[in-house]
């Protein structure tokens, strides 16, 4: 068996792979061109990917490919009809994020309400030594207790941010597409959340209903001094309309680690945009959280073999 594995999202050379090769030979790829890649997938019967597009196209040059699976929750680059029709089975990896994008999130909050890059650029710059007073606090900063937290999409990681914020003392609101059964948090329709929030965290998937679910009527709605966090995807805001808002002071801050195209065009509006804080799409990199996807996605691949799938997309 031939397994073709796409490591160029998941590792620096720290992650190991060599537990695949119990199951055959491997190959390891990293961002082939298209001529490589249908050259690989001739004789492969299993690929792992992240970003990898598995269309029509490719399926037509992999003819001996059962298995696909993916170093990711998302699976917006695989044809799951074409798959389908070919009788492959496709395997994702989910909920294995969710404690690092949690850990980001307030990350984010935490460096925007505590002004943490400000006062740790100052101090390298010599401020504190050149302070009369034993501390300083030319930029204010804000407690997330006692704060009204809203959370738009209650899926893992929506779940896991509400208990975190539970913990700092906010009052929790949230809204989601399909109600609980067990959320312990009042559920609110997304224009309460916009209005009333003093922190809107987005966990909710992109699609044609919330993409750019952030625009200017949204913001318009927000406190001055709210904070918007979005750890999920970039399309779910208009990034003009965010930008306008923070260089106008309509909105307090705003912190992403997802942009609506990535890698980010110089042109990006955020770019320099007042009070934002940017992080190019690390929310879910730390090692182990990347080792615990690798290890899901080889056992999604022995589930396969052994007639057991599990974790398949339908």
């Amino acid at each position: 068996m031939k397994v073709a594995l796409d490591i160029s999202a998941v590792t620096c050379g720290d992650i190991d792979f060599t537990p695949f090769e119990e199951l055959g030979e491997v190959v390891l790829f990293n961002e082939p061109s298209k001529e490589e890649l249908h050259a690989l997938a001739a004789d492969t019967d299993a690929i792992i990917v992240n970003k990898v597009l598995i269309d029509r196209d490719f399926l037509a040059h992999a003819p001996l490919l059962r298995y696909v699976g993916l170093f990711a929750t998302g699976y917006n680059n695989i044809d799951l009809q074409a798959c389908r029709e070919r009788g492959i089975v496709v395997s994702n990896v989910p909920a294995y994020s969710t404690n690092a994008v949690t850990q980001h999130v307030f990350a984010l909050l935490l460096s925007l309400m505590g002004k943490i890059p400000e006062y740790a650029a100052s101090v390298q710059q010599g401020d504190w030594i050149r302070s009369r007073a034993f501390c300083y606090f030319p930029w204010p900063t804000y407690e997330i207790s006692g704060k009204t937290f809203g959370i738009i999409g209650y899926g893992s990681i929506g779940r896991s941010v509400a208990r975190v914020a539970d913990a700092f003392g906010s009052r929790v609101i949230v809204n989601t597409r399909t109600k609980p059964q067990d959320c312990a948090y009042e559920l609110v329709s997304k224009e309460t959340i916009f209005r009333t929030a003093d922190i809107v965290s987005l966990h909710c998937p992109l699609t044609d209903q919330t993409a750019k679910l952030v625009n200017a009527d949204t913001l318009a709605m927000m406190k001055p001094t709210a904070y918007l966090v979005n750890a999920a995807r970039g399309g779910l805001v208009d990034e003009p309309a965010l930008a306008a808002a923070l260089n106008e002071g309509r909105i307090a801050g705003a912190g992403v680690d997802t942009i609506s195209e990535e890698p980010m065009k110089a042109s990006n509006p955020l770019l320099g945009a007042r009070n934002c804080i940017i992080t190019p799409h690390i929310a879910w990199v730390p090692h182990e959280t990347r080792d615990r996807l690798v290890h899901t996605a080889l056992s999604n691949l022995k589930a396969f073999l052994a007639g057991r799938p599990q974790n398949t997309v339908s």
